[in-house]
């Protein structure tokens, strides 16, 4: 019995994280799409037409994967760190720490509304990138392993986000000096065989370049790092954040005065 009602809850919360996101779709699902676009016209057709082939193919099939996956961590990200942080803010979160719910229920409910946005904007992004160069899948496994992977470990990592912010302002540090750099230096429009050998060997301890170079194997079958080692980084990546983020909410961290 105890299991069925943590279904319930589960399904609820996700749920009303799910009608969350689609309620104000003009302000999660249409700004990254106009983002994307701005960067296949600039990036892809512009500056693209001036870039040689890499790897064997044009520069905007090449940056296609990366600019994908660029979305969907956002998306990810913004949405548990922006749902959960609105929540502690409007002290409605009391209503949930309050009822018979496990916190791993009451985390898993709020990463799985990450993993829905994230994957929505990935599959609506996806359907514009196709407008614009041809893509195809090389390896569907590693597919499906790269991106619900992905979407969990941003999900989880917007939740830490949310669990230490005092403001608005606050949810809007990581994004702006951490992620964004990260994402960038993830070797989203370059390969690091471009690099001299000294960043070629400190873009290794960005976890985005993982993640990117993940994804475009699975579309394109090109990689700069080996796929079995960054499926394990991001695999245990996600383990250890789960239980990190755990670990703060039964502290009470973020939600208890």
């Amino acid at each position: 019995m105890p299991a069925k009602i943590y279904w319930i809850a589960f399904i609820t919360l996700l749920r009303k994280e799910i009608k969350r996101f689609l309620r104000i779709w003009v302000q999660t699902l249409l700004p990254p799409l106009v983002t994307m676009t701005l960067y296949f016209l600039i990036f892809g057709n512009l500056v693209g037409q001036r870039i040689g082939r890499i790897e064997g193919y044009s520069y905007m099939q090449y940056i296609a994967p990366g600019l994908i996956m660029m979305s969907i961590i956002t998306a990810a990200y913004t949405n548990v760190v922006t749902s959960f942080f609105g929540m502690r803010f409007q002290r409605s979160i009391e209503e949930l720490i309050v009822a018979p719910l496990p916190n791993y229920l009451l985390l898993s409910g709020f990463v799985a509304g990450g993993v829905a946005r994230g994957l929505l904007v990935g599959l609506l992004v996806t359907i514009l990138a196709l407008f614009f160069t041809q893509l195809h899948i090389t390896n569907i496994w590693v597919l499906l392993a790269i991106v619900p992977m992905t979407t969990i470990l941003f999900s989880l990592a917007g939740f830490t986000n949310a669990l230490f912010a005092k403001t608005f302002d606050d949810i809007s540090l990581v994004p702006t000096f951490v992620l964004t750099p990260l994402t960038y230096l993830g070797g989203v429009f370059y390969s690091i065989h471009l690099l001299p050998s000294f960043w070629q060997y400190l873009s290794l301890f960005n976890p985005i370049l993982y993640i990117v170079n993940s994804f475009r194997y699975s579309i394109l079958g090109v990689t700069d790092i080996p796929i079995l080692l960054a499926l394990m980084i991001i695999f245990f990546s996600c383990v250890g954040l789960f239980f990190i983020n755990l670990y703060l909410l039964n502290r009470g961290k973020g939600i208890r005065t």
